[in-house]
């Protein structure tokens, strides 16, 4: 079977509670839990908290609690492997056999569920252990440079000073969206970024909220993506408007606007 797990612990010090927290008129966790449901790829939506709250929540929007997360895996310093293994290992405990779980983290209200469905697509087709979003980063990372206390630049990379942005490798990073991977690979505390292949998704779908500030500019982020949504005309199957004035450039279109229809 493939499940998604859908890790959410109740403690969060720098935006508190983050997880249950209201964010476009439903608990942030409800948008992970929805698009796990609109991907209809999965046997079973598990939600692995120690929030009782959490909890509850999960199950209004139609995931399972079947298990409370010990307290050893619910701290600040917790990696995300071990969390997923004991979320598998409590599951197989009830008489099941997991074949591949997707972990989705519970602050995504961008996430789509047709991601969902390629990271799985991309799985099964390569001999990776794990498959995630990835993004372009908007600025050569070779290029970068630091400040001293005294406000005093100097390249990280010297040799590659004087290199042209558009000469240099593209760098991508983690969106921190979702982790597809074999049981074998969670069970066996396989490294994500080591074994895994990417799924190329737009920079601008990506967001990270580990701050009042990340909040704000994500809630924006959101009415403006409705305000180019509703207009562009009404949703048919797919997620897809009547008159898509993104047509021009499929990346952009995906279906975002079907997804953000559906909030």
């Amino acid at each position: 079977m493939k499940i998604a797990i859908i890790p959410a612990r109740g403690g969060s010090k720098r935006i508190p509670g983050k997880n249950k927290r209201s964010f476009a008129g439903k608990p942030m966790i409800a948008h992970a839990i929805e698009a796990a449901m609109r991907a209809a790829i999965f046997d079973r939506i598990i939600v692995s908290t120690d929030d009782p709250e959490i909890m509850t929540i999960a199950n209004r929007f139609g995931a399972e609690t079947p298990f409370v997360r010990p307290a050893e895996l619910a701290d600040d310093h917790t990696p995300t492997v071990p969390v997923i293994a004991h979320a598998i290992g409590g599951i197989e405990a009830q008489g099941e056999t997991v074949q591949a779980a997707c972990c989705i983290y519970p602050c995504v209200p961008f996430l789509q569920a047709v991601d969902l469905v390629r990271g799985l697509q991309l799985l099964e087709s390569s001999h990776a252990d794990y498959s995630f979003p990835v993004a372009r980063y908007p600025s050569a990372p070779q290029r970068s440079i630091r400040l001293d206390k005294d406000g005093m630049t100097s390249p990280f990379f010297p040799e590659f000073e004087l290199t042209r942005s558009q000469d240099l490798e593209p760098a991508y990073f983690d969106a921190g969206q979702f982790y597809w991977g074999w049981r074998a690979a969670w069970l066996g505390n396989t490294k994500i970024h080591a074994s895994g292949r990417g799924l190329d998704i737009p920079s601008w779908r990506v967001v990270d909220i580990d701050t009042p500030d990340d909040w704000d500019r994500a809630e924006l982020m959101h009415r403006a993506f409705l305000s180019i949504a509703e207009p562009a005309g009404k949703v048919i199957s797919g997620g897809m408007p009547h008159h898509d004035r993104t047509a021009a450039n499929p990346e952009r279109r995906t279906d975002l606007t079907g997804e953000f229809n559906a909030v």
